[in-house]
């Protein structure tokens, strides 16, 4: 059957807008809420989407977890950016199948995650990160979304250099992008792109002066807000609630020295 859970698998058990859960499938596996329990063994041989009974009779969706998923669910340690901004990295950042992504730093393996999920199955991720304990959650969170294979976690400070050339992106989530720059300007290949994520406006400034300085060209900063609707006939409006600023992404283009 197409689109079979199969034990092994994780499955996202959708109860409803604010609350979901993300299980492994295993045999005798029970998952207690709030609204009863739910015998996630039982969901084996089944199809995703197929709708299930708590011990309490209230309905949940088990769903196949998307990237999103993944990056919401994720063990936190640190925080980690908000897929609105993933997005933009990816689509702005021209990361796609087959390309080589140098990141820093890691975290545990959000962001990391959705670019594996983007370059497979023959692009690679190189994921450096000073701090080793976080290392170590982001291997665990990246073998549960199926992307650990995609990617090469290095134990390093990126201020210090890069070791890879000839790469497609380089895509900073730390507190000094702008030390990176002229390390990111070697490794990447021409018209390769340089993004990086900061919560301030002081970092973004002292990150463009050092890119300006550095040959980068089509040199930009965008900030995204979402805002979602609540939708009911006669009271459709925007939720009183929504995710504001996050921080700030700059993108930019690797431009050849000289004029030929």
């Amino acid at each position: 059957m197409a689109g079979e859970i199969r034990e092994g698998d994780y499955v996202l058990l959708y109860l409803d807008e604010r609350r979901s859960y993300m299980v492994r499938v295993e045999r005798d596996k029970v998952l207690h809420t709030h609204k009863g329990f739910v015998k996630v063994g039982d969901l084996i041989g089944r199809e995703f989407g197929v709708r299930v009974k708590s011990s309490m009779g209230v309905e949940f969706i088990a769903f196949r977890p998307g990237v999103r998923d993944y990056v919401y669910k994720s063990t936190r340690g640190t925080q980690i950016i908000y897929p609105k901004d993933i997005a933009l990295i990816i689509l702005l950042g021209g990361i796609q199948p087959g390309s080589h992504v140098v990141e820093a730093g890691t975290g545990v393996g959000a962001l990391t995650t959705a670019l594996a999920s983007y370059v497979k199955p023959n692009g690679r991720v190189y994921s450096y990160e000073v701090r080793s304990d976080f290392l170590e959650i982001a291997r665990k969170n990246l073998e549960r979304a199926g992307v650990l294979g995609y990617v090469e976690l290095k134990n390093k400070d990126i201020t210090q250099g890069i070791d890879e050339s000839d790469v497609d992106a380089v895509v900073l989530d730390m507190a000094t992008p702008w030390l990176v720059v002229p390390h990111a300007y070697k490794a990447l290949k021409g018209s390769g792109s340089f993004i990086s994520f900061s919560p301030t406006i002081d970092q973004v400034v002292k990150t463009v002066e050092e890119l300006k300085a550095n040959g980068f060209a089509n040199i930009e900063t965008i900030e995204c807000f979402i805002r979602r609707i609540r939708v009911e006939r006669g009271k459709t409006r925007p939720e009183t609630l929504m995710t504001g600023h996050t921080g700030y992404m700059v993108f930019a283009r690797k431009a050849l020295k000289g004029v030929e």
